[in-house]
This record gives structure tokens, sequence and C-alpha cells, in this order.
């Protein structure tokens, strides 16, 4: 049950990994100004920390499960 609660965690934190990646390519190609290219990321990264912060924890419980198991 562990394993199968941290492998979820993990997919939705891969899930925030890759729409974080996606928001800041689109920023990056829409040739903003510096400042604005700044607060479009400086948006994006609480988002991309926090989904890393899912994944790690997913993963955390993925091997707590395993090593109990």
């Amino acid at each position: 049950m562990l394993i199968l609660i941290g492998a979820t965690l993990s997919v939705i934190g891969l899930a925030g990994i890759i729409y974080s990646i996606l928001v800041v390519t689109k920023a990056k190609r829409a040739h903003l100004e510096d400042a604005e290219l700044r607060a479009r990321l400086a948006k994006v990264l609480p988002v991309n920390l926090g989904a890393l912060l899912i994944s790690v924890i997913g993963l955390m419980c993925v091997i707590i499960g395993i090593i109990l198991s």
C-alpha cells in the first residue's frame, strides 16, 4: 500500500515538474522583456519547488515500502 501511495505522489510531482517546464519554455519563446520574463518565472518557481517536494516524498514512500516489504 505504501508503495502505491508513493508511486502516485511521484507521478503527481512529475506532472507538476513537466507543467513548470512547459510554462517556462512558453515564456522564453514569447520573447518578453527581461522584467516580464523574471516575473513569469517567479510565479512558476513555487510550483516547481512544490512539485519537486511532492516527488521526493513519493520516492521516499516507495523506498520505505520496499524496505518494509
